[in-house]
Formats: structure tokens, sequence, C-alpha cells
């Protein structure tokens, strides 16, 4: 019995471990239905290019498409504090799903945007950043207490409404949720990334 469970271990050791495939392949044009090709020449004339990344999923469902992409122009680019401060945010909440397409989307966009690579860098490996302007810290903590959990002190509250008004705490908070939909997206449908790149994995 030893010798069949010692061979069956080095059978399961030796086994390739299959890549998990993408679900919900995405769909040639040619065969969308009048929702998806309004949604999608929609979607190419704000970004001048097709529907990519979790935008290809969500075709399958078109009506999602224009709303869903509004929303997260507004959060990237026309918040009450800023597009540096959003992609902050973005990288937090990539950082605490582990989600390495998101992280890959937007941790150069973050640096572009004026995040310090020492921050990027320290929210990749799970640490509190160092060096954080107030602002970032502000930002940080009220994204980081959302996710962990899942609500916020009344301290950090009232840094944030101090800082940048309610409207600032309600557009952190959906910067926060949206891009957690959009993980869910991405999980849901296994895309993965394509130069392999992955975010560290912490202990279970």
């Amino acid at each position: 019995m030893k010798l069949i469970i010692v061979a069956l271990g080095a059978l399961l050791v030796a086994a390739p471990v299959r890549a998990q495939q993408t679900r919900l392949p995405p769909i040639p044009p040619e065969r969308y239905d009048e929702a998806q090709n309004k949604a999608a020449a929609e979607f190419e004339a704000a970004l001048k290019r097709p529907p990519y990344g979790p935008f290809e999923k969500l075709i399958y469902s078109p009506d999602l498409v224009t709303p869903i992409r509004l929303m997260g122009g507004y959060l990237r680019r026309g918040t009450a504090f800023g597009p540096a401060l959003s992609e902050l945010a973005i990288l937090v909440t990539a950082r605490e799903l582990s989600q390495d397409y998101v992280w890959r989307s937007h941790a150069a966009a973050a640096l572009q945007a004026g995040i310090k690579q020492e921050i990027v860098d320290a929210i990749a490996d799970g640490r509190r950043p160092t060096g954080m302007s107030a602002d970032e810290e502000i930002c940080y903590d009220f994204s980081t207490e959302l996710h962990r959990n899942k609500r916020v002190s009344d301290a950090t509250y009232a840094r944030m409404k101090d800082r940048f008004g309610e409207r600032g705490v309600v557009d952190l908070t959906a910067v926060n949720g949206y891009y957690v939909m959009v993980a869910m997206v991405i999980n849901a449908t296994r895309i993965q990334v394509t130069d392999g790149s992955k975010l560290p994995r912490f202990p279970d």
C-alpha cells in the first residue's frame, strides 16, 4: 500500500499543470447582433480601437458596454481628486484582489500620472508605501480600509471628506468598486496576462 501511495504521489508531481482555458471567447464582429454592433461602434469611436480585455467579454451583454465604458472614463480622468490618485486606488484594488491583468494595465499609467516608482513597488509587495504625499496617504488609507475592512473608519472618512468633499468620498468609493467589478469579470472569464507578468502572491 505504501508503494502505491508513493507511486501515485510521484505521478501527481510529474503530471503537467493544465493552463486554465479562457471563457467567453471573443465574438467575431461579423457575428455581432444589432446591439453588439452599436456598442462596439460606440466603443471604437470613443477609444479608437475595438473592444478589448474585459470589454470583449462584456459585449456578450452589449447594453452594459457603453455605461461601463463611460463610468470607467470618468473614474480615471474626471474625479474630484484627479487621475494620479485614481490610478493609485486602482493599484490598491488590483493588489488586494491579486489581479494581474488590472495591475499590468495600470501600473504604467500610475507612473505616467505621477505616482512614484517606489510607491508602485511597495503596493505590489503588499507594503504600506513610505514617502507618499498627504493626498496619496488619504486615498491609500481610504481604499485599503474599504477593501480589507469592508468599511471606512470615521477618522479616515473625515480626512477624505475634509480634503476632497462629499463628491470625493463618492468618487473614490466608486473607483474601488468599479475595479472590483472589472477584476471579477476578468477572473470569471479567465483573461490572462500575455507577457507572463504576475503580482507576488501572498501566503495563504
